[in-house]
């Protein structure tokens, strides 16, 4: 296991608490290595040149070496220029947040979509970051009749990437369409979908294993521990079933790049009846993650939709912390999807909210036009038929557009 430092810069005027630093540790600990040592700096402003001040660099540098330490992994973003500088001065590698989430992304990622989606943010992390050194890079000598030197050894690896990302980006439209296609015969069936979204390590894998009663998705106790979405049916007491989708989580200071990536993942939620916004109720940091969720899902859906909060691991709580967390979040769902509390309360306004679009219908299917029943099983989701003399009745529950598109059927026919 390789040996990390971390380093955490914040600026005088800055009298926030910043739980990201712990959060450096976690995905330390995610990405496989041991932090053994962390620097919290006070500075006026970030240094342009080195991000830290050479002082504390040489600082850094000597622990280093003396340490045995085989990566310093900083808090925020740095340039590709910082991040030179500071290698000459650091005798290891020098990793930014967005360089390990991008490691922790490669390694979770399993299927063809997310490791094309991973492999492209990488690039383009990667592209502006290269860098040659003089002549020990070109890749061709000038000679008799040529005119310099050549193509340079850094530019022949610029071409190569940015012709891989164009390559990535074609595949991953390709994909794109693909899930398209898969979500389209997804909604064609009348079967409601609900997403779960939230913050990393909130348990919206153990609740989505909870909810079909088996191991549907992988969950571990680590920061993004799946990435790659993942849809089941789950059969609710009253008879309905519903498809939900577990997505990838989110964190603070998420990338861009990743944002934009992972988009397709992502929209998921855009497309679904609902949105179970995972909350971890034993956090300290709760309010920090619901806004970084909801930044993130406002960006995917302008539009909004439907969100249903609930908070997740309440079965840690004291009664007095979730009576207080009850009062302060009225509205919400709690439950525990270790010990099941609260899924009948989650079950009962799943559906209520589900109910508002999906509509309960009864219709008398005569027996003259009884070829119309396929149409409704087609359109609704059937959840009683009974034979009488004079017809079928059927009670479903349809949205409206597929409601009146039957009716006018059984009017015209």
């Amino acid at each position: 296991m390789e040996r990390a430092l971390t380093v955490s810069v914040r600026l005088k005027n800055d009298f926030d608490k910043d739980s990201s630093v712990e959060e450096l540790i976690r995905l330390c600990d995610t990405a496989g290595c041991e932090v053994v040592e962390c620097f919290n700096v006070r500075m006026e402003n970030y240094n342009p040149a080195m991000y830290i001040g050479s002082g504390k660099a040489e600082e850094i540098g000597r622990y280093v070496a003396e340490n045995g330490i085989d990566a310093v992994v900083f808090n925020e973003d740095i340039t590709p220029a910082q991040q030179k500088n500071l290698e000459e001065a650091i005798p290891c590698k020098i990793i930014d947040r967005t360089r390990l989430i991008l490691d922790i992304f490669a390694q979770r990622a399993r299927t063809k979509e997310g490791r094309l989606q991973v492999e492209l943010a990488q690039l383009n992390y990667l592209l502006p970051r290269l860098s040659g050194r003089g002549a020990a890079m070109m890749q061709q000598k000038g000679g008799i009749g040529m005119r310099g030197p050549g193509e340079r050894k850094l530019e022949y690896d610029r071409r190569k990437i940015r012709k891989r990302i164009a390559k990535l980006e074609q595949d991953i439209e390709s994909v794109q369409r693909e899930r398209s296609v898969r979500r389209g015969q997804r909604t064609a069936v009348p079967v409601p979908q609900v997403a779960l979204a939230g913050y990393t390590n909130a348990g919206k894998s153990t609740l989505l294993n909870a909810l079909t009663g088996r191991e549907s998705a992988y969950a571990d106790d680590k920061l993004f521990a799946t990435l790659d979405p993942t849809s089941r049916k789950v059969h609710f007491p009253s008879g309905i079933n519903m498809v939900f989708t577990d997505t990838v989580g989110f964190i603070q200071k998420l990338p861009h790049g990743l944002v934009s990536a992972f988009r397709a993942t992502l929209e998921e939620t855009k497309f679904a009846d609902l949105v179970l916004h995972v909350a971890d109720a034993s956090s300290d940091e709760i309010e920090e993650q619901s806004s970084t969720v909801m930044s993130i899902l406002n960006e995917i859906n302008p539009e909004g939709g439907e969100i249903l909060r609930v908070f997740n691991k309440c079965d840690e709580l004291g009664p007095l912390k979730l009576n207080a967390l009850k009062k302060r979040f009225e509205g919400a769902v709690f439950i525990s999807a270790k010990t099941g509390e609260g899924f009948d309360e989650l079950f009962k306004r799943v559906e209520e909210i589900i109910a508002r679009k999906w509509k309960r219908r009864l219709l008398k299917i005569p027996y003259a036009k009884n070829y119309l029943i396929k149409e409704i099983y087609s359109r609704g989701l059937v959840l009683s038929r009974k034979d009488t003399p004079e017809g079928t009745d059927l009670c479903f529950m349809a949205t409206e557009g597929n409601w009146q598109s039957v009716k006018k059927k059984l009017l015209l026919s």
